[in-house]
């Protein structure tokens, strides 16, 4: 789920940055560049681990910021493909789930993931949700989000970036999860 990625990086560093020792300075404007941002095909970038070496310091004709040359670990979120996650429910709609870790949003269980049979109905006490029923048998089990809700990684999905975006639509996720929790012992913790 977490990962230590070694990137090497050019950084401009600002001029009111210069006065804080150097390693404090460029730890600083690297948690501003990287920090909640989505690298394709590495991840969400979560803290600066640490830094490895720092080269360069030139300062070009007509600027009164450095630049350096940094080689450093970070901390990315990147899930595998096949990793049981517990994540909270965020939102259900007739086209599925979505969950949240906290720190992250943009997971999808889409309807035909679900246990099977399911079924969906408007939820009373949320207006534009639907709530999730699984028939198992004379037992119905609902998706109400009291509790966490474990599901299997299908998919870590880094979709371009849409040049237009058209008015009232969802805002653009950088980086996708699909999951599954048509699998025993997936779905809600008091299933099980």
């Amino acid at each position: 789920m977490f990962y230590l990625s070694k990137i090497e990086h050019t950084l401009r560093l600002p001029p009111h940055l210069l006065r804080l020792p150097l390693n404090e300075a460029i730890k600083l404007e690297l948690e501003n560049v990287f920090l909640d941002k989505v690298i394709a095909n590495l991840g969400l970038c979560i803290s600066i681990y640490d830094i490895k070496e720092i080269e360069g310091g030139f300062v070009y004709q007509g600027e009164g910021a450095s630049t350096h040359t940094v080689k450093f670990r970070l901390v990315v979120f990147r899930p595998f493909v096949g990793e049981i996650i517990a994540a909270k429910l965020k939102e259900s709609d007739a086209n599925g789930l979505r969950l949240s870790l906290g720190f992250f949003e943009d997971i999808y269980i889409p309807s035909h993931l679900l246990p099977s049979p399911s079924r969906s109905e408007p939820d009373p006490n949320r207006r534009y949700e639907v709530k999730w029923i699984w028939e198992f048998g004379d037992t119905k089990y609902v998706i109400d989000g009291l509790d966490e809700i474990k599901f299997r990684v299908l998919s870590v999905n880094y979709p371009s970036i849409p040049i237009e975006q058209a008015e009232g639509s969802k805002p653009f996720a950088p980086m996708v999860i699909n999951g599954s929790i048509d699998y025993d012992g997936l779905g809600p913790v008091s299933w099980w």
